[in-house]
């Protein structure tokens, strides 16, 4: 089996069970050892008191990226650390995309940046996420 194909087969196990992406309306758009893109478009229900994508939104897609880049080599894995710097207001009717790329990992333990864009390819926030492996696969090997 290819990364590539065990990438994508990881994200098939994680997808099933995801049922908070899927019910905010996250979509899975490219997955590769070690990377993974997810895009959501800003619907009403996602703005806050403000008119604007709420943060935790745009911290929920960027964990989500996070979380399908960590867990691409069908080893369980989950957050350790995450922190995000929001840099511009995501608007109602935007499509923001989170690009995840792993930037190291040692052992259990990966590092993991995510950039937040929306349409205009305006930076939203920007994320990193600390993993560490745990016990147990996604899929039978």
């Amino acid at each position: 089996m290819t990364p590539k194909e065990r990438a994508l087969k990881s994200s098939e196990a994680m997808w099933q069970d995801d049922h908070a992406s899927a019910w905010m309306g996250i979509k899975l758009d490219e997955i590769d050892e070690g990377t993974a893109i997810l895009s959501l478009e800003v619907k009403t229900h996602h703005t806050n008191g403000h008119g604007i994508c709420h943060g935790g939104i745009t911290f929920t897609l960027a964990d989500s990226a996070f979380a399908f880049a960590c867990n691409s080599r069908n080893q369980k894995t989950v957050a350790q650390h995450n922190s995000i710097s929001y840099i511009a207001p995501a608007q109602l009717g935007d499509t923001l995309t989170a690009t995840a790329t792993e930037v190291s990992l040692i052992g259990r333990s990966g590092i993991y940046d995510v950039q937040v864009t929306n349409q205009n390819n305006i930076t939203i926030a920007v994320f990193r996420g600390c993993s560490r492996a745990i016990r147990g696969n996604l899929f039978e090997e």
